[in-house]
Parts: structure tokens; sequence; C-alpha cells
């Protein structure tokens, strides 16, 4: 395989600390994890997301928090916690596709140029000392809302920028758009990194062929159905579905030990734990999936998973 780098998305409500560890420990594989994006509450950044974000992983593999913010004010207080706190790497989160945070001219609501040109000249002055990186759809409703903010983008010193070549119309529906990723690719002067759809160990070598370039992966839903599938590229074998299993098995323990260390009550912890299997219907069938989801007590839930992962 080739040498391309492999980073884990950030997604609000499944790749926290707990999922980030267990995975780097019992997988591994990916170059980068990058958490799901913290945000500015009532004039600051709660400091459960702060702690959340700045953690160092055992293996010393880079945790990347990531901001979301629609204005400069909210993107200064960001950038302003996480460095005093001892972040190094910020991104800039430009892709973010909920109607709630696009609503409030965040995520890919701030796809605004007279936004990014304040947000460049900020970083240029202010944190030329920080590296900092992007991840960013093509718009909202149209594929060229890109177009007009590309060039400003070009003019800060960004270690990346990861495109998901869909507009936030879609969400995670249709098509990637190809060709435009590959306009995006010629017209930019950064490191693209390529996210959307990938699925399989397939996916990750078939970016490389498709866009005739050894382009970096950012993989997100791809790594919640199959947690393997960094690892399984990184040593050029397609796991069995039995060997999935009985590591998934080992995976969810280290999980579920950590929320029942740190967590108290069946529903508090039934609440972190159950995301963990809302991608892996396909894994451990629809049946096994349905009574994992139902279940209302710890024990029934213990249960069940005993039952999906026999």
């Amino acid at each position: 395989m080739d040498d391309k780098l492999i980073y884990a998305a950030p997604l609000q409500g499944y790749t926290d600390v707990a999922w980030r560890l267990a995975h780097a420990g019992i997988y591994g594989g990916v170059d980068a994890y990058f958490t799901p994006f913290i945000r500015v509450e009532k004039g600051s950044v709660r400091q459960r997301d702060l702690n959340n974000a700045i953690q160092n992983m055992p293996s010393g593999i880079p945790v990347i928090p990531q901001i979301i913010f629609g204005s400069r004010d909210e993107f200064i207080i960001l950038a302003d916690t996480l460095i005093d706190a001892g972040a190094t790497h910020i991104n800039l989160n430009l892709g973010c596709p909920f109607p709630p945070q696009v609503k409030h001219g965040r995520g890919a609501g701030a796809l605004r140029a007279a936004l990014i040109e304040e947000i460049a000249s900020i970083i240029i002055t202010r944190y030329s000392f920080a590296v900092f990186s992007a991840k960013l759809r093509l718009g909202i409703n149209s594929s060229d809302e890109w177009r007009p903010i590309l060039n400003i983008l070009n003019t800060i010193p960004l270690d990346h920028i990861t495109l998901h070549p869909r507009i936030a119309a879609q969400q995670y529906v249709g098509e990637c758009n190809s060709e435009i990723f590959d306009e995006f690719l010629a017209s930019t002067s950064h490191r693209v990194v390529y996210n959307g759809d990938i699925r399989s160990v397939s996916d990750i070598a078939r970016i490389g062929s498709v866009h005739n370039i050894s382009v970096d992966v950012m993989v997100g839903r791809g790594l919640l159905s199959r947690p393997s599938l960094a690892l399984e590229y990184r040593s050029n074998e397609e796991w069995c579905h039995d060997k999935r299993v009985s590591v998934l098995r080992r995976f969810h323990e280290e999980i579920y030990s950590t929320y029942m260390t740190v967590l108290c009550g069946d529903q508090q912890i039934l609440q972190k734990i159950k995301p963990m299997w809302d991608w892996l219907e396909d894994e451990i069938g629809h049946k096994a999936w349905k009574a994992i989801h139902k279940a209302t007590t710890l024990r029934k839930y213990e249960s069940a998973v005993a039952d999906a992962l026999s």
C-alpha cells in the first residue's frame, strides 16, 4: 500500500475521548484523530468540551481539535482558549451540514467571503505561530459556493484542506462530486484530503486511482461501521467477518468499561454507549441491532450485545 495519511473524522456524538482511546489502542492505523467541533456557548467554551478537545493519546497520535464559529469574535474566543490550553493545531469547521448550525452562519454557513477574509487576517497576524487546517463542503445549496472562498483560503498557511465534495443540503446522501473535487485539487495551493463515502479498503485505494494522485483521506462513518478499516488498509489484509466481530467485542468492552467508570446510572450509560452501534447494523444484523437499541436497562443491553457478538 502507499503511504497516504488516514485521518479519523470528527463526528458529533460518536468520536469522543473514550472512542478515540479505544480505537487507537485496539485498532490503530490512523495518523490523527480530529475531535467533534467545539463552539462558543454564552461567551465561552464549556470546560467539558475543552477537556474532550485537549487530550493526549498514549500512543502519541495527534488529536486535533475542531472549532465551529459564525463570527470573528467566536473564532478568537475559541482559538485563544484552545491555544492557552496547549493546542498547537486547530481545524476550522467550514462544512457542517446540520441545519441549526448552518442557519446561524456556522459550519457550511461560514463559507462567506467577508468572514473568511477576516479569519485569514486574524490567523496571519495573531496566530502565526499556530497550525491551522480546514474542513469544508462545496457550499450550502450550490456546488459553486467554494469558488470565491478558495483564493482567500490560499492566502492562509494551512496545513491542509479536507474537502467533502457534497453540498450541505445533501447531508450525507447522493453522489459525491468527483469532477469538482478534481477541479478543487487543481485550484488550491494546499494539500488536499478527501472525505466522503469511504466504507472499504478498496474505497481508500480507489481515491488515488480516480484522482490520479495519492490523496490523503479522512474517514468518518466508514470507521464507525468498520472500525478496523484503517488497520486493514495499512496491513493490506481485509478481515473476515468473524475476525471483525471478535475484535469488535474487545473494542466495545473497552468503551463500555470507560463509561461504566465515569458515568452513573443505567440511562446515562445507555445514552452514551448506544450510539456506538448506530452504524454497525450491517455487521451484527438488524435483529441484534434492534435489540441493542431497544434495551432499557444495562442488564438487557449486556444480554443483547452478547447475542450480537456471539
